[in-house]
């Protein structure tokens, strides 16, 4: 090899050499022709740990910020992002699901030892069947009592608005996307619910449907069989059943994960219990809901100080928003009580 050769050309004829044992000519040789597509690759590769280190740089900076911004804001204010009619219509929801997913799934694959001995430990094939229609009891009262929520409650009524989905949303979900890929470093803001909560509640409510329909023609067969064929009945078991495995995946994979297993959230996200969200979650997650929980009190603060506020600032107050719950501001150890929009949705998730 001449010293005159690319650096990259003599480390691959030294590598040919030692490790595969060539004889100095042969490596040369091989070296030089092989050197074009090496320096093109080797091109490639930097480029590319480049892109990863820029990553790994940029995502350790955003931890130690966020670090920062936790710790700022461990004593800030607190939002209330489910008010306790919706904590409680999710915790009989989330009772039922776990009673009929225990008494349920092993029916499905009864001939299998696991669903055996969970069927012999619950009662035996006599006694399993009739839990399970304890738990679709309360499955059935949570979905009325939410039909309830959202009919005759202001509260609801304005959730309900928040969760239909919108374009943004699937603008929302292209963008998640871009962000995850490294192609960007902004993250697209939310309102109350993203993309990922509105999937959630309505996949939950039309299984609901699903389950709820076709488990009242599997417990009153007889009743139904008076007034539809046999295979309408057979067409509600494997609905009954083939929906039933799909709503445990989605819970065990993506709302376990969302609500227990996400590393900024484990082990669980406490506010299907407490009701409350911080202010720096609120910032991060529904950026838009904060702006405009913020411009609501900038408004009502100028408003005290003015007796006869403007028009422009009459029309920016929100009028749809509203509800008994409001959010809670924490100053001082003491959390005091304002007048924000109630908040709500499904419980467990934010």
């Amino acid at each position: 090899m001449s010293e005159h050769d690319h650096p990259l050309q003599r480390a691959a004829a030294r590598e040919l050499e030692e490790a595969h044992g060539l004889s100095p000519a042969e490596a040369a040789e091989r070296a030089a022709r092989m050197h074009e597509r090496l320096h093109r690759r080797f091109g490639t590769w930097v480029r590319r740990e480049l892109i990863i280190q820029r990553r790994e740089d940029h995502s350790e900076k955003s931890r130690e910020v966020r670090g920062e911004e936790r710790a700022a804001a461990s004593g800030g204010e607190l939002f209330e992002r489910l008010s306790l009619n919706i904590r409680l219509q999710h915790a009989t929801m989330a009772v039922s699901v776990i009673v009929l997913v225990i008494t349920g799934i092993p029916l499905k694959f009864h001939a299998s030892g696991w669903a055996k001995a969970i069927i012999g430990a619950l009662g035996g094939p006599d006694v399993t069947p009739i839990i399970h229609r304890v738990g679709a009891t309360g499955l059935i009262i949570a979905g009325l009592w939410h039909l309830f929520y959202i009919a005759f409650t202001r509260e609801g009524r304005w959730n309900f608005k928040q969760l239909i989905p919108m374009p943004k949303d699937a603008v929302d979900a292209f963008k998640q996307i871009v962000y995850y890929l490294g192609r960007t470093d902004e993250r697209p803001k939310f309102d109350r619910f993203s993309y990922v909560e509105k999937f959630d509640y309505w996949a939950v409510y039309w299984g609901m449907v699903i389950m709820i329909g076709s488990g009242t023609v599997l417990w009153f067969t007889d009743f139904w069989l008076r007034f539809v064929p046999k295979w309408f009945t057979d067409i509600a078991k494997e609905a009954h059943s083939d929906e039933a495995l799909l709503a445990t995946l989605a819970i065990v994979i993506w709302h376990f994960y969302n609500v227990h297993f996400n590393p900024h959230k484990f082990p669980m996200n406490r506010t299907f219990i407490t009701g409350k969200i911080s202010e720096l979650e609120m910032r991060e997650e529904h950026p838009l809901e904060y702006e405009r929980l913020i411009q609501r009190r900038q408004n009502a603060r100028q408003s005290a100080r003015d007796p006869e506020p403007s028009q422009a600032s009459r029309d920016s107050l929100p009028a749809s928003e509203g509800g008994s719950g409001g959010h809670s501001r924490r100053e001082g150890g003491e959390e005091r009580r304002e007048a924000p929009p109630q908040s709500g949705g499904r419980g467990g998730r934010r």
